[in-house]
């Protein structure tokens, strides 16, 4: 078995759990706009960035976006 994400036809989320881990190491909650002018910033694939910024504009906690993402951090 291989955690090959392109094997599965899904989006490689380590480069969106980095981000998240990154984001949220010294805060609970960020803006929607703050998670999506960093993911453009680290260069996120186009299809995680237009899930970055498909989520209503708000707070939201590690856990929040991540479940709403498709990462793994929580």
């Amino acid at each position: 078995m291989t955690d090959d994400a392109s094997m599965t036809g899904e989006p490689d989320t380590r480069a969106l759990d980095d981000l998240l881990d990154g984001i949220f190491r010294a805060q609970e909650r960020v803006e929607q706009a703050e998670i999506y002018r960093q993911a453009v910033a680290a260069e996120l694939p186009p299809e995680l960035l237009a899930r970055i910024n498909a989520l209503p504009e708000g707070e939201y906690a590690v856990d929040e976006v991540s479940d709403l993402l498709g990462g793994s951090v929580g």
